[in-house]
């Protein structure tokens, strides 16, 4: 796989916006879901070849759903980066990409655990905490951020299966990570979902993504007030559109991919890479004050 092409430096040299990263229209790339980061066009920036690291999350212990491609790879990349251990959780089809991310973990001198498996599933989720806490010797960075989203034009067009799969991916097993994370987490620990602006603003043609999405800013919100006196901070991050995987696999109809991120104020889709510093920072010391917040990174779309 190519990686992007980012100098070093770029990550703090002052550019414009607008024009840092691709813009719409994009070409035709309808991939099979869940999709591989290494059939987009272009390819997405997780921050390979730009994020630098300043031992922000030294000797942290990490797990991060979806951390093969999207947002979780970023994160991945940026947590190892800042010191910290990562095991990462993601469906099996996606074993091309994960390894990808595996490599980039350990050539930052930090122990990568690859723990394929289907949220879907109660027992999963439990086991996926109790292994993480085995590998990594405990838990101190949760990330909850896998996603199902499927686009359909009508209500009549959701199959109660899509309907379930999507609440089992999206809600019920943030509540069921969540659940065996906690017992495990010290004063200090964090934990971090990822929500969307559909949350606020949902869009016709996602109709049960959108709700689960709202649903996720309410847990965290109601969890942060339940964990505050263990020292223990919840958030959510609410992106925009974001260059991913979930978008060319069904996330959006094709019309929509090619013209990807056109709407908001900045012309352009997210890249993962700009993401990755707010979850660094809600999992650092340096937002020892912040829980139950929601952060937007919406390309200048109110949330």
């Amino acid at each position: 796989m190519t990686e992007p092409k980012n100098d070093v430096q770029n990550q703090f040299e002052q550019r414009d916006p607008l024009t840092q990263y691709p813009q719409p229209p994009f070409p035709r790339q309808p991939q099979e879901a869940p999709g591989l980061t290494s059939a987009m066009q272009p390819l997405p920036d997780h921050g390979e070849q730009s994020y630098q690291g300043f031992g922000r999350l030294q000797g942290r212990r990490a797990l991060i759903t979806g951390g093969d491609s999207g947002i979780g790879r970023a994160v991945a990349i940026a947590y190892a980066r800042e010191g910290a251990d990562v095991a990462i959780n993601y469906l099996p089809e996606e074993e091309s990409d994960a390894q990808e991310v595996v490599r980039l973990i350990e050539a930052a001198g930090r122990r990568a655990v690859a723990l394929p498996g289907d949220l879907r599933e109660r027992e999963f989720c439990d086991d996926l905490v109790a292994r993480t806490v085995s590998e990594l010797g405990g838990l101190d960075i949760l990330v909850v951020n896998a996603g199902k989203q499927v686009s359909r034009d009508a209500i009549a067009d959701i199959t109660d299966q899509q309907f379930d799969d999507t609440m089992k991916v999206n809600v019920y097993a943030m509540f069921w990570l969540c659940r065996a994370a906690v017992p495990h987490l010290e004063p200090g620990a964090s934990i971090v979902v990822t929500s969307s602006i559909q949350a606020s603003k949902p869009s016709k043609n996602l109709l049960d993504y959108a709700a689960t999405k709202a649903a996720e800013v309410a847990f965290a919100q109601a969890l942060s007030g339940q964990l505050a006196d263990k020292g223990i901070r919840v958030n959510a991050v609410a992106p925009g559109p974001v260059w991913t995987p979930l978008q060319p696999s069904g996330g959006q109809p094709q019309s929509k991919v090619q013209q990807f991120g056109e709407s908001v104020p900045l012309g352009r889709p997210g890249q993962p890479a700009e993401l990755a510093s707010v979850y660094v920072l809600l999992a650092s010391q340096e937002s020892s004050y912040i829980t139950g917040a929601v952060i937007p990174v919406t390309g200048g779309t109110l949330f």
